[in-house]
């Protein structure tokens, strides 16, 4: 038995078949039937039901799996277990929403492979609701993302690392006109209401009972702040204070009172990373301290 076994047969529990799972591990579907064939010779007990479409579980395969679990995260503690106190080992994928990848993130990451060098850390950018489905199934260490709102993964956690504030973003020119009159008058760029951030954005502007004229609907920040600047409409996206700062365009504080939104370290509630993403939740909060003390003189 080797631990590739071991991690073949963590990918099939998670993604539901073999196919699926000789996709994640790097193996043919035949190849993935010939490591659980031999898991099964050597425990000498049928671990999957065949019957059925997709395999199934049974009682003895249900065991092998939760101790395989422990087996693999025992040998994964090995290289943090064999660095001193001070320098981290290991590798951590990570999922990060764009104005995490735009902001703190980047600037962290130096700093944690100034203090950590043997850390590896193997970065995707998305929106938040789709990380948080790969965290959940195990595609992802760890992810920054908006605070979740529901409906989300019932088997996250969440470390809060800093705030963003909700603006209202206008062509340069009409800071003279209050954010209700910009919102019914000019065109509307809808924060795509897939992302989490663009729920609650929705949610406000029932709240507001402001009826809004859509012209587009986008999830990338930066699309929407480049179309704002050529006068396309208006919108409303969650900026951090030093994106703001550099912005030519009419920012107004948006919701009554303005809203914000927390960014957090996601992780499975079974599966956290321990030092790893700890130290680098650590270098995200710095950052953002940092900046925000620079901002507020």
């Amino acid at each position: 038995m080797s631990l590739r076994v071991l991690r073949t047969l963590q990918a099939i529990a998670q993604h539901g078949s073999f196919a699926r799972a000789g996709e994640v591990v790097g193996l043919t579907q035949s190849a993935v039937s010939l490591q659980i064939k031999a898991l099964e010779d050597e425990f000498g007990a049928q671990l999957f039901d065949r019957s059925r479409r997709l395999p199934r579980l049974t009682p003895a395969g249900r065991i092998v799996l939760e101790k395989s679990a422990e087996v693999l995260e025992l040998y994964d503690q090995i290289a943090s277990a064999l660095s001193d106190e001070q320098s981290l080992a290991g590798r951590l994928t990570l999922g990060a929403i764009q104005t995490a990848l735009s902001g703190a993130v980047p600037e962290a990451l130096v700093d944690l492979n100034k203090a950590h060098p043997r850390v590896r850390v193997h970065v995707a950018a998305g929106m938040s609701a789709e990380l948080a489905l790969q965290v959940s199934n195990g595609d992802l260490d760890a992810a920054i993302t908006t605070e979740p709102v529901r409906p989300h993964p019932q088997n996250l956690v969440w470390t809060p690392l800093y705030e963003d504030r909700f603006w209202l973003v206008a062509p340069t020119g009409h800071a003279d006109l209050s954010p209700r009159k910009l919102l019914e008058e000019l065109p509307f760029i809808r924060f795509d209401s897939q992302a989490w951030a663009g729920r609650v954005i929705d949610r406000e502007l029932r709240r507001m009972r402001l009826t809004v004229r859509e012209e587009m609907v986008l999830d990338s920040q930066d699309v929407i702040l480049r179309m704002v600047e050529r006068g396309l409409g208006v919108a409303v996206i969650p900026l951090s204070d030093d994106l703001r700062a550099t912005l030519h365009l009419t920012c107004l504080p948006f919701g009554e009172p303005q809203l914000t939104r927390r960014v957090v370290l996601l992780e499975r509630q079974d599966r956290r990373s321990g030092r790893l993403a700890g130290a680098l939740a650590e270098a995200v909060m710095k950052i953002a301290r940092t900046t925000s003390r620079s901002e507020s003189r």
